[in-house]
């Protein structure tokens, strides 16, 4: 016969348990078509998608950046211009410059895809030695995160000034970037277990708290203002609204070593992210109307998906970081 003791643990267990009993798992039947990269062992890190619909993409290890378009297959790639630049994150403007950070060489680059001549705009200090996400805001500036150096920066592309405001937690690795329809950056600190917004104005930092051992590494941001970012350290996908700073989370299918990490949302509001802990990698798709998952392995095994974007059509490019691919993914 069990004591009560015995049946105490077991109940506890179970409620320790149930977030991850109680999500609904369903199979994920979506096509997600491959393409290799050119150049072998580039390591694609980073997608962007382009005005026109082009996929872009960082070939971080062979100093280039590439271009897809999904409708041919055709890639076409683009050198730069200092050596081991070791570029990282990218965006698009409204005119199609690619906007990138080297991450190897701190500084952040500009590609104007007609002439294919880059502008680099330096680090105003030297400890910023490694831009990571580049993001725009409403007004065309360009925000960023600096990720072992501890900053966050601001570029005014018009003036060419750079800003950087040093995070108040040390060593809090800034990570992903979204921002707000109110043009607040928040951001990722993947070094912590902390959010952080930024005063698009003073460039002051307010930190929010998450749960102990939580390591907030991707985020994506849904049309009214209700942050979704992957946990990278627990296996949990995670929601953050803004407006009243409620957290709510849900175990990512694959388990607590699951490491959720690239992140995006669908215009019908569906949020897709992969499990990179999982091998292969798998593709995650969470509904947030019945908070249910349906997920499907990547054909490629993925090779670690470091991140993803979504487009206006619904569809979603990834980077395919150790198989030398990108990916086109049809949602609907």
């Amino acid at each position: 016969m069990r004591t009560a003791q015995t049946i105490a643990i077991a109940v506890a267990l179970m409620l320790s348990l149930s977030p991850a009993w109680a999500a609904q798992v369903g199979d994920l039947a979506v096509p997600i078509k491959e393409y290799d990269v050119p150049t072998p062992q580039s390591r694609p890190h980073d997608p962007a998608m382009a005005p026109d619909g082009s996929l872009w993409y960082t070939g971080q290890m062979a100093n280039r950046l590439g271009r897809l378009d999904p409708k041919t297959g055709e890639i076409k790639e683009y050198p730069l211009t200092t050596e081991g630049s070791g570029p990282h994150g990218l965006v698009a403007d409204a005119q199609g410059n690619i906007w990138f950070t080297a991450a190897f060489k701190g500084y952040v680059g500009k590609l104007d895809p007609k002439t294919g001549g880059v502008t680099e705009y330096k680090m105003p200090d030297p400890g910023a030695r490694d831009p990571h996400t580049p993001v725009f805001d409403a007004h065309g500036i360009l925000w960023f995160t600096v990720e072992s150096g501890n900053f966050i920066g601001r570029l005014d592309p018009k003036t060419g000034e750079v800003r950087l405001k040093e995070v108040p937690t040390p060593n809090a690795v800034p990570y992903g970037i979204v921002v707000s329809s109110s043009g607040v950056p928040y951001f990722c600190e993947f070094g912590s277990n902390k959010l952080a917004s930024v005063n698009p104005t003073t460039m002051e930092i307010t930190e929010y708290s998450l749960p102990v051992g939580a390591r907030p590494r991707r985020l994506a941001i849904t049309a009214d203002d209700v942050i979704y970012y992957a946990d990278y350290g627990r296996g949990y996908l995670r929601r953050f609204d803004t407006r009243t700073g409620k957290q709510e989370e849900w175990a990512s299918p694959g388990g607590l070593d699951s490491k959720p990490y690239g992140i995006a949302i669908t215009p019908d509001g569906t949020v897709w992210y992969n499990e990179s802990g999982v091998k292969p990698n798998t593709l995650v798709r969470f509904d947030p109307r019945n908070q249910t998952f349906a997920r499907e392995a990547i054909p490629s095994g993925g090779g670690v998906v470091r991140n993803m974007v979504a487009t206006p059509t619904g569809h979603l490019y990834l980077a395919c970081s150790g198989v030398n691919k990108v990916a086109v993914v049809e949602t609907r």
